[in-house]
C-alpha cells in the first residue's frame, strides 16, 4: 500500500502544483463525499491548501478530478520501480509488475476508484474513459520500455487496456487474502498479452483464418476463460 505522506506545499504555489499536490488525496475523500467540491475542499482542509485556491485547480467537474487522481496513479507506478530494476526483467515480469504497482496505488482507495468508475461509465464520460484507460497501458507499455511506433503500438495497447480493464473489475469486489484471486486472473490475462507476437503473425500472414480483434478482446474480459 502506497502512504499518502506529503512535503508541505511551496508558498505562493501555481494552480497546477495545488492540483497535482491535492490529487493523490481526493479519492479517500471522494469515498465519503463523492467526487465534487466537498472532497476537494476537504482534502484542502486536510492540507492546509488555501480552500480558494483548491477550487479553482479542480472547477471543470468530477471527471477533471478522476483524472488528476489517475495521473497521480500513473506517478506512483513509475515511482515503485528503477529503469534498472525493470531492464532485469523479462517484459511479462515488467508487465505484470506495473499493473500490480497500479493496484497497490489503488488497494486503499476502491470505494473512490468504484465511484469514480460508475462516473466514468454514464454516455457523455465514455470516451474520456477511454482516453484514460488508454493513457494508463501506454505509460506502462513506455515503462516496460516499448518503442513500437507501428500499428504494435496500437495493438499492444488496445490489448493492455482490455486487460486492465477486466483486472480493475475483479479488484474491486475481491476480498482474498492479499488479492489473491485478482493476481491469478491478471496472470491468465498477461499470458494473453504475451501471444501478441502470434496475434500479429496470424494478422499479417496471408491465407490464415481471419483475425477477429473484436472477438480477442472479448476474451480478454472473460473472468473464466
Amino acid at each position: 500500500m502506497y502512504a499518502k505522506t506529503l512535503e508541505p506545499l511551496r508558498d505562493d504555489p501555481t494552480l497546477d502544483e495545488v492540483r497535482a499536490y491535492l490529487a493523490p488525496l481526493l479519492a479517500s475523500q471522494a469515498a465519503f463525499d463523492g467526487w465534487n467540491e466537498e472532497a476537494v475542499a476537504a482534502a484542502a482542509q486536510q492540507t492546509d491548501v488555501d480552500a480558494d485556491m483548491a477550487r479553482l485547480a479542480f472547477n471543470k467537474g468530477p471527471v477533471d478530478m478522476i483524472d488528476a487522481w489517475f495521473q497521480s496513479i500513473d506517478e506512483a507506478m513509475a515511482d515503485k520501480f528503477s529503469e534498472e530494476e525493470l531492464g532485469a526483467m523479462k517484459i511479462r515480469e515488467r508487465i505484470t509488475a506495473l499493473v500490480v504497482a497500479r493496484l497497490e496505488a489503488l488497494e486503499a482507495d476502491r470505494e473512490g476508484l468504484r465511484r469514480a468508475l460508475a462516473i466514468l461509465a454514464a454516455p457523455p464520460n465514455l470516451r474520456t474513459a477511454a482516453k484514460l484507460g488508454w493513457r494508463a497501458a501506454d505509460k506502462m507499455w513506455r515503462l516496460a520500455g516499448d518503442t513500437a511506433t507501428d500499428y504494435n503500438h496500437y495493438t499492444k495497447r488496445t490489448l493492455l487496456s482490455a486487460v486492465y480493464g477486466s483486472t480493475i473489475s475483479v479488484f474491486l469486489d475481491d476480498e482474498s487474502e492479499e488479492y489473491a484471486d485478482t493476481r491469478a486472473f491478471l496472470d491468465r490475462r498477461i499470458e494473453n498479452v504475451m501471444q501478441f507476437e502470434k496475434v500479429k503473425a496470424k494478422i499479417t500472414q496471408p491465407g490464415r483464418d481471419r483475425f477477429s480483434m473484436a472477438r480477442f478482446i472479448g476474451r480478454l474480459r472473460y473472468r473464466g476463460a
